[in-house]
Order: structure tokens, then sequence, then C-alpha cells
């Protein structure tokens, strides 16, 4: 698996984002992406971490009536995740996450109701989140049997319980998110046919794709394994 990530890299006159951030719907691949970019250019990790989450499982099996609940408990745990980091700027670390603060919000949307939605929009103004801004934000997307196929293979128990409505769901609100998103510079990735567990081929054509980039907004496709 090493080999996987030894990359032979031309960097001269390339500037690397210090601050990369890997978004995208549950089971499109962005922490296992994340984990790789952090390991090609040793970058520090920010990941999230839902197994931490008490509410989870319930939220899977009966999403009504735990959703506020799973929501809450997310955004206490990235926020703080977030003053963290902020603490530890004084030594302008590299990093590279597999979420986005603005991403909490996106959830909220989709799984609360209008009054839980309120609630929750209040404890996210109180707490004043100063989220850093990445260098480059990479949207992993695929369609809704992708995700859920890729869901089943990794065979996390909870996330078995997963319907597809909601993955539609989640996959609507991205879209629509990243259809306005100009806060950094976007690459949004095909993710339907990208294999970054065993084909190195499409991990090394990404990178090189997106150590060109600069600003503004691309788009990537791999290429086909054959």
């Amino acid at each position: 698996m090493s080999d996987f990530f030894d990359l032979q890299l031309d960097l001269n006159n390339v500037k690397l984002p210090r601050f990369v951030a890997v978004e995208g719907a549950i089971g499109v691949g962005k922490t296992t992406l994340a984990k790789h970019l952090a390991q090609t250019f040793n970058y520090d990790m920010l990941l999230e971490q839902p197994q931490e989450n008490p509410f989870l499982e319930r939220f899977y099996r009966d999403p009504k009536n735990s959703a506020l609940p799973t929501q809450l408990f997310f955004l206490f745990q990235r926020a703080q995740q977030l003053k963290d980091l902020r603490q530890d700027d004084i030594f302008e670390p590299v990093r590279v996450s597999d979420f986005l603060m603005e991403k909490d919000q996106l959830f909220a949307q989709v799984t609360l109701d209008d009054d839980e939605f309120d609630l929750y929009q209040q404890v996210y103004n109180k707490l004043t989140i100063d989220s850093p801004k990445p260098d480059l934000v990479i949207y992993l997307q695929a369609p809704t049997d992708v995700l859920l196929n890729r869901i089943k293979s990794r065979g996390i128990a909870a996330e078995q319980l997963i319907q597809a409505d909601y993955l539609n769901k989640l996959n609507d609100a991205y879209m629509r998110f990243f259809h306005f998103y100009d806060e950094a510079p976007l690459l949004i990735v095909n993710a339907t046919d990208l294999d970054l567990v065993s084909n190195a081929d499409h991990y090394r054509q990404l990178v090189d794709y997106l150590l060109n980039i600069k600003s503004g907004r691309h788009y990537y496709n791999p290429t086909p394994k054959l």
C-alpha cells in the first residue's frame, strides 16, 4: 500500500495548498482521499468522527425522532475541532480535512423540520464559528446507487440502515450548495468510476490535476480503468 502514495511529483514552481477540504455525500470516498493526500504531502488530518456520535445509529433507524440530537452533537464536535485548529494556527500547519464547516448546516436543512432547524440555527449562531478558509475544496460526487454499493461494501453496521431517499436528498443538497460555492478554489470530481482503493493511477492523475489549480472552478473525470 505504501507504493500507492509514492508519487513522482514535479513540485518545481508549484505552490501546494496549505489547507485542503474534501467533501461529498456518505460513501463517496472523501475520507479515503483525505487520508491519501495527507500521506502523500505529509499533512496533518482533520477528520470527522462519526463513530463518536452516540445518536447516529438511532438516527439511521428513526430519522424523524433522532435528527436533532444527532445534528447538534456533530455541530459541537466540529466547532470544537475548528477551535482547536485556530489555536494551532500560530504554527502555520498544513492540513487536509474530510469536511467543510458549512456542510453542517447543509445536513441540518436536510434532516430537521422547520422548528428544529430554527433551534439548530440559534445554537449555530451562538457558537460564532470562525471557520478557516481552505486553499482548495475537492467535491466528490456520485449517484445514489454508487453510494449505496460503496456503503454496503465497506460494511459499517450502522450505515447499512441508510435509505436511498436520504442519499438522494443529500446529493441534491450538495449539488445546490456547490453550484453557488465561491469561497475557495473548487475542484468538482466525478467519482462514479473513481477507484481510490485499488487504482493507483486514478489517484496519481487526480493529484497531478489538482496541483495545477490556482483559482476558480474546475471539473475532473478520471481516465477509465482498462
